[in-house]
């Protein structure tokens, strides 16, 4: 059997591949299950001070395996049954949401439906030209999961994606990019290399600094202006307590790039 997901880990940076190829990565059981496997273990991994998730093939992700719900054979668990188990498999969002190290979605092809979603999750996307983004959910008489909704709405406003998910609108790598739902685009051939480099440097940054950095943003979504602060006062003079302070500081007097070391 093919491994569906596979596990790179070099000089900090984690890269997670989807690899179901021949279904353009859509996720079956199997598949959601390795992902929030792989991502809880990352989020608490030292080791690990990047992230990036991708898709094999010429397909980020297709979203969930529709081929394999319309064969599927009569529901043995109860509807609260079945709805636990959907919640414990979508914490693959929250987790590369949350967790305090950079994610970064690479995305070919289609992003489509839990795959959108799982890309939204991420801290940053980089795009090659041949990449598709849309909800999908409709389509296929479904409301839409993996927290698409969530960070959909943070990232491009309410009204946008509702016209996203009401009208199933059909997105290219430029379009999605003048509207802040990519970050960057690459030419095919580029952009495994760039997206590579990009998330080597963070995994080589000050990976104190950059957890606390995300966990600013995550708390300036929906906490008030004066929790913010306080966060915020705590967290930086922690930061200046830390060794990659004290190396960035030593390194701008000496007019040397930093060595940081994540402590």
């Amino acid at each position: 059997m093919e491994d569906v997901l596979l596990e790179s880990l070099d000089a900090g940076l984690l890269t997670l591949t989807m690899n179901r190829p021949e279904s353009r990565n859509a996720i079956n059981t199997e598949l959601a299950e390795r992902l929030l496997d792989a991502v809880s273990r990352a989020a608490i991994n030292p080791d690990v001070r990047a992230l990036v998730l991708t898709g094999a093939g010429n397909a980020f992700c297709a979203g969930g395996d529709v081929k394999s719900m319309a064969v599927a054979p009569a529901q043995s668990q109860t509807f609260d049954q079945r709805v636990r188990s959907l919640r414990s498999r979508m914490d693959v969002s929250r987790l590369l949401h949350e967790m305090p190290k950079p994610t970064i979605a690479v995305v070919r092809g289609a992003a489509a439906g839990a795959g959108l979603s799982l890309a939204l999750a991420c801290d940053l996307r980089i795009a090659s030209p041949s990449a598709k983004f849309i909800t999908a959910f409709a389509k296929v008489g479904l409301s839409g999961d993996y927290g698409g909704a969530y960070f959909l709405s943070h990232i491009v406003g309410g009204a946008k994606a509702r016209e996203l998910y009401l009208l199933g609108t059909l997105l290219g790598a430029e379009e999605a990019q003048a509207i802040g739902l990519v970050t960057r685009i690459y030419s095919e051939e580029q952009v495994a290399e760039e997206a590579g480099a990009l998330a080597r440097s963070l995994a080589s940054g000050p990976s104190v600094a950059l957890g606390y950095i995300k966990e600013n943003l995550n708390l300036a979504e929906y906490a008030p202006l004066g929790a913010v602060f306080d966060a915020e006062a705590i967290r930086h003079i922690r930061c200046a307590g830390t060794d990659d302070h004290k190396e960035a500081a030593q390194a701008f007097v000496e007019k040397r790039p930093p060595l940081f070391k994540g402590s």
